[in-house]
């Protein structure tokens, strides 16, 4: 009896001591598990902070989308339509401007030098800078341009090559035509003047000069000329001109003498005719051709020995006499 007792204590040991050490071992991994929980939950929570060069760059795919199509539409100065203020070939030009005085302005004394230009523009002012710095260069005065300075120059020469070789192309068709323009400056003109006489005149006395009673009548006299001045050269004159008139010829028939015709006396009996048709042009310097067709006459043609005030057909003298020395003019 004893004996089986002490097989049955024997076996509830056993049983406790292996419930113990079974207890003892899950506690033992139940530790360990929530020890390695909060371990990676300690470790998720603090930052994912990767160590990168100072030399590298993070870039984002939208971003190398967007970087790429920015970088093929703009890669040079020589593909820009229009040079901005913040453009790097504005500025050098400005500099330049600045220190050397290539542009003075527009012509309200403002630069307008804050706003963008095209091209054409800004090769014709650099072309300004280049013909300033020349000229400096060719007065030798080239200490006053620096290598810098020639250096940014060659550059932008560069990169507005086209635009300056068409610039100077413009320049040269200009000069060419500036050049036939001041060698054919005149045109043919033709200017239309007029003048127009109303008289009233009349004869007073009591006999003619060689005898005979003179006739007392106030008549009203009345003349218009119109001259049509044409030059071909700037220095010639071809002249026509047109009268019509009226006049009462106050010569012998009316008081003996022709000391008293009128000084712009000549009758049509106001029809229209070519009153003096002639042609003037000079040979050199020194000599000049005059060829009457219709009216010429000596004391315009030849002579200057004349009184102007007096020879003058409407504003001079009221007579014929009056207007020329005898000399020049017999039986007036």
């Amino acid at each position: 009896m004893s004996k089986i007792l002490f097989n049955c204590l024997l076996l509830i040991f056993c049983k406790t001591v292996i419930f113990c050490a079974v207890t003892q071992a899950n506690e033992i991994k139940y530790t360990q598990i929530n020890s390695e929980r909060k371990t990676l939950e300690k470790e998720s929570s603090k930052p994912n902070i990767t160590p990168v060069a100072e030399d590298a760059i993070i870039v984002k795919p939208n971003q190398l989308e967007q970087n790429t199509d920015s970088m093929g539409q703009v890669t040079s100065v020589s593909q820009l339509s229009d040079v901005q203020p913040t453009d790097w070939a504005f500025q050098a030009l400005q500099s330049l401007v600045e220190r050397y005085g290539c542009i003075v302005g527009y012509p309200d004394g403002s630069y307008r030098g804050n706003r963008p230009v095209t091209r054409y523009e800004f090769a014709a002012g650099l072309n300004a800078c280049l013909d300033r710095i020349t000229e400096l260069i060719a007065a030798s005065t080239a200490d006053l341009v620096t290598k810098d300075d020639l250096a940014v120059l060659q550059r932008l020469q560069e990169d507005f090559a086209v635009e300056l070789a068409e610039i100077q192309g413009r320049i040269d068709a200009l000069e060419a035509r500036t050049t036939e323009l001041e060698a054919n400056q005149f045109s043919t003109t033709t200017k239309l003047g007029g003048e127009i006489v109303f008289a009233i005149s009349n004869v007073f006395g009591e006999e003619k000069a060689g005898g005979g009673s003179l006739e007392d009548n106030t008549v009203l006299n009345n003349r218009v000329s119109l001259n049509f001045n044409t030059s071909f050269t700037g220095r010639d004159l071809f002249r026509t001109r047109l009268d019509a008139l009226d006049t009462v010829a106050y010569g012998v028939p009316i008081t003996g003498t022709n000391m008293t015709r009128l000084a712009f006396q000549r009758n049509t009996n106001n029809t229209v005719d070519i009153g003096k048709l002639f042609y003037r042009f000079p040979v050199g310097k020194k000599f000049r051709v005059h060829v009457d067709a219709i009216g010429g006459r000596f004391n315009m043609n030849v002579s200057d020995n004349f009184n102007r005030l007096f020879a003058n057909r409407i504003s001079g003298a009221i007579s014929r006499f009056g207007r020329f020395n005898p000399i020049y003019a017999q039986g007036a």
